[in-house]
């Protein structure tokens, strides 16, 4: 990974995959990682993190089955073509951020119904 940097906030309500599979999301979706580049082995990005390999390991999986990494034996896991959409990548984000959203909720203690009227206010607000 050519000078992006995945950080770990280990205080965080979020949990290490998700903020890792977040991070290079955003990272992917930004074009700061590029088609092709090649990411950090699992075991690497693990040591580096100071994490189990498990953990980066679900992060890629996740990232996968996004379709914004693809892992080849010999190849190692670098990012993926972007799809015949690019409304596909921009989706994944959304989906990446609200993850992130209703966990940070959910550790402040709201329930479903409490996040669900802060978004529907939130939109309120930003059409008004």
């Amino acid at each position: 990974m050519s000078g992006a940097a995945v950080r770990v906030d280990t205080t965080s309500p979020v949990p290490p995959y998700e903020q890792i599979r977040a991070q290079l999301a955003a990272l992917i979706g930004s074009g700061r990682l590029a088609e092709g580049e090649r990411l950090p082995t699992v075991r690497q990005l693990a040591a580096d993190l100071g994490l189990a390999t498990g953990t980066v390991a679900r992060a890629y999986r996740e990232l996968e089955a996004a379709s914004l990494i693809r892992t080849r034996r010999g190849a190692g896991t670098r990012v993926a073509p972007p799809p015949p959409g690019a409304r596909r990548r921009e989706s994944a984000e959304l989906a990446a951020g609200t993850r992130d959203f209703v966990a940070w909720a959910a550790a402040l203690g709201f329930g479903e119904d409490d996040v669900l009227e802060a978004v529907r206010r939130a939109l309120r607000e930003r059409e008004a």
